[in-house]
C-alpha cells in the first residue's frame, strides 16, 4: 500500500509539473504573439480592437498546438515501458484524464470557428466601412454583420454537415421521416458533436494546408536563403537611386524644353512628363529612406551581426532539409505500406523510418525534451510562414490585396495575416503527424503480447510476455489513441487530401528553392511605389534589414 501511494504521488507529481510547464507555455505564447502583431501593425493606423483580435486569435491557435505535445505526454505516461498500466492509471482516471484534453481540444476548436466564422470577419468589414469618413457607425456596423451573416451561414453548413452526412441512418426500413431525425439528433448527442466538430475543424485545416503549401513552403527557402544572402548595401543603393533622380530629371528637362517657345506640348509629351514627374517623386522618397537608412545605428548593428545571420541561415536550411526528408519519407512510407486510400492512407506500423519520427521518442523519454521541440517546429512553421506571407504579399487571385511590412500593416492586413498564421498553425498537427504519425497516435506506449518459446532440452513449451510498440493493428483497450488523432482522422478523404498535400508542399518547396537561389539581394528597403497604401511618406523604413 505504502509503494503504491508513493508511485501514484510521484505521478501526481510529475503531473502537476507538466501542467506548470504548459502554464509557463501560455504565458510565453500570449507574450510572442502581443510583441508580433505590435511589431508588423502600422503606428499611423493602429486600431486597439484589430490589434487586441489579432493578439487573440494568433494565441488561441497557438495555444491549441501547444495541447498536442500535452496530449501525447498524457496517454504515454499512464503506460510503463514494460506495456502495463500504472497503477494509478485506472479505467477511470484514463478516462477523466482523457476527456480533460477532448473537453480543452472543444473549447479551443469552438473559439477558433467563432474567430474565423465571425470576429475576424466582422472586426475586418468594420474598418473596411471605416475608410469611408461620411459612414456612421452605426451604419459600419450594420455592414459589418450583413456581410459576416455569410459567413455565420458557411460556419452552420460545415457543423450540418459533420453533424448528419456521415451518421448511420436507422435499419428499421419502414421507420418515419421523424423517427429518423430523432436518430440523427440522439446519434449527435451521443458523440457530443465530436463529427460535426472535427468536420468544420477538419475544413479549416484543410484550408490550412493550402496556405501551407503557399506561404510556408516557399518561406522555408526564402527565409534561410534570405539570411545567407543578406540585403544590398544602402550607400551602393543610394548611389544607384542618385544616377536615376538625374537621368530622370534631365528626360523632365527635354520635355520641357519642347515647349519654351509657347507651343504647347502634344499629348504623348504630357502623359510621359507626367509618368517622369511621378517617378521622380518616387525616387525622391526612396532617396529620404535611403539616406535614413544608410546613417542609422541599426544598420551598423546588423551590419555586425552579419555572421550571426549566415550562421541562423544554414541552420534554418539545414532544418528545412531535415522537415523535406522526413516529410518524403513519410509519404513515400504511406504510399507503399498504408491501407489505400480509402482509409486517409493509415499506417499499419513503421516501415520506412524518418529522422523526425525516430528522434521524438528518444526524447521522449527525458521529459519535456519533446515538448520543447514540438514547440520549436511549431514556431519554425510560424516563422518560415511569415516569411513566405512578407515575400510574397496577401494575394486574391492576381490581385494583391495587402503587403506585410514591419511597422506599417494596416488593420485589414493584420487580420487577414492572423487568420492565414490561425490557419496554418491548425495544419501544423497534421504536419507533425505526418513526419511521426507513431508518436503522434500513440506517444511512447507499448502493449504486452504473448509470445510462445520452445525449449529444445525439455521438448516443452512456455509462454513469454513481451512488450510491442503500439500501432494502428494494437488491441484498443490496451493502447490509447490521442484525442488529436481522433481529431485528425474522423473523416477519411481529408487524411487523403492532406497526404495528396504533403506531396505539393514538397513541390512547391523545391520550386521556391530554386527561385530564392536565382534572385539576387534583396533591396534594403522594401519599395516604396505610389499604389502602396500600407506605406507613409512620412516613415522613414529601416524595417526591411
Amino acid at each position: 500500500m505504502a509503494a503504491a501511494a508513493a508511485a501514484a504521488g510521484a505521478a501526481s507529481a510529475e503531473l502537476v509539473i507538466g501542467w506548470c510547464i504548459f502554464g509557463l507555455l501560455l504565458l510565453a505564447i500570449l507574450a510572442f504573439c502581443w510583441i508580433y502583431v505590435r511589431k508588423y501593425q502600422s503606428q499611423r493606423e493602429s486600431e486597439v480592437v484589430s490589434t487586441i483580435t489579432a493578439i487573440f486569435s494568433l494565441a488561441i491557435a497557438l495555444i491549441t498546438s501547444a495541447l498536442l505535445p500535452v496530449d501525447i505526454f498524457l496517454v504515454s505516461y499512464m503506460k510503463n515501458q514494460n506495456g502495463t498500466f500504472k497503477d494509478w492509471a485506472n479505467a477511470n482516471v484514463s478516462r477523466q484524464i482523457e476527456d480533460t484534453v477532448l473537453y480543452g481540444y472543444y473549447t479551443l476548436y469552438s473559439v477558433i470557428l467563432f474567430c474565423v466564422f465571425l470576429w475576424i470577419p466582422f472586426v475586418y468589414f468594420y474598418y473596411e466601412e471605416k475608410d469611408d469618413d461620411d459612414t456612421s457607425k452605426c451604419t459600419q456596423i450594420k455592414t459589418a454583420l450583413k456581410y459576416t451573416l455569410g459567413f455565420a451561414v458557411i460556419c452552420a453548413l460545415l457543423l450540418l454537415i459533420g453533424a448528419f452526412v456521415p451518421l448511420n441512418v436507422p435499419n428499421n426500413k419502414n421507420s418515419t421521416e421523424w423517427e429518423k431525425v430523432k436518430f440523427l439528433f440522439e446519434e449527435l448527442g451521443s458523440s457530443h458533436g465530436l463529427a460535426a466538430l472535427s468536420f468544420s475543424i477538419s475544413s479549416l485545416t484543410l484550408i490550412g494546408m493550402l496556405a501551407a503549401i503557399t506561404y510556408t513552403a516557399y518561406g522555408m527557402s526564402a527565409l534561410p536563403l534570405n539570411l545567407i544572402k543578406g540585403t544590398r548595401s544602402a550607400a551602393y543603393e543610394r548611389l544607384e537611386n542618385t544616377e536615376d533622380i538625374e537621368e530622370v530629371e534631365q528626360h523632365i528637362q527635354s520635355i520641357k524644353s519642347k515647349s519654351k517657345d509657347g507651343r504647347p506640348l502634344p499629348a504623348r509629351d504630357k502623359r510621359t512628363l507626367k509618368q517622369l514627374e511621378e517617378r521622380l517623386r518616387t525616387l525622391r522618397k526612396r532617396e529620404r529612406r535611403l539616406e535614413f537608412i544608410e546613417n542609422s545605428c541599426w544598420t551598423k548593428f546588423c551590419g555586425a551581426l552579419r555572421p550571426l545571420k549566415i550562421i541562423w541561415g544554414i541552420f534554418f536550411i539545414l532544418v528545412a532539409l531535415l522537415f523535406v526528408i522526413s516529410l518524403f519519407l513519410s509519404n513515400l512510407d504511406k504510399a507503399l505500406h498504408s491501407a489505400g486510400i480509402n482509409s486517409g492512407f493509415i499506417i499499419f506500423g513503421t516501415n520506412l523510418s524518418n529522422p523526425l519520427n525516430m528522434l521524438l521518442p528518444l526524447l521522449q523519454r527525458v521529459f519535456p525534451l519533446d515538448y520543447i521541440l514540438i514547440t520549436i517546429i511549431i514556431m519554425y512553421f510560424i516563422f518560415t510562414s511569415m516569411a513566405g506571407i512578407r515575400n510574397i504579399g496577401i494575394w486574391f487571385f492576381w490581385i494583391r490585396l495587402y503587403k506585410i511590412r514591419r511597422g506599417r500593416t494596416r488593420p485589414q492586413a493584420l487580420l487577414f495575416l492572423c487568420m492565414i498564421l490561425l490557419l496554418i498553425v491548425l495544419h501544423t498537427s497534421y504536419m507533425i503527424y505526418s513526419l511521426a504519425p507513431q508518436y503522434v497516435m500513440y506517444g511512447s506506449q507499448n502493449y504486452v503480447i504473448e509470445s510462445n518459446i520452445t525449449y529444445d532440452d525439455h521438448k516443452g513449451n512456455s509462454t513469454l510476455s513481451v512488450p510491442k510498440r503500439c500501432d494502428a493493428d494494437a488491441p484498443e483497450d490496451q493502447c490509447t489513441v490521442t484525442r488529436t488523432y481522433l481529431f485528425l482522422h474522423k473523416f477519411w478523404f481529408f487524411s487523403a487530401a492532406y497526404y495528396f498535400g504533403n506531396w505539393a508542399f514538397l513541390g512547391v518547396f523545391l520550386i521556391g528553392l530554386i527561385v530564392s537561389c536565382c534572385k539576387g539581394k534583396k533591396s534594403v528597403i522594401e519599395g516604396v511605389e505610389e499604389d502602396d497604401s500600407d506605406i507613409s511618406d512620412d516613415e522613414p523604413s529601416a524595417y526591411s534589414i
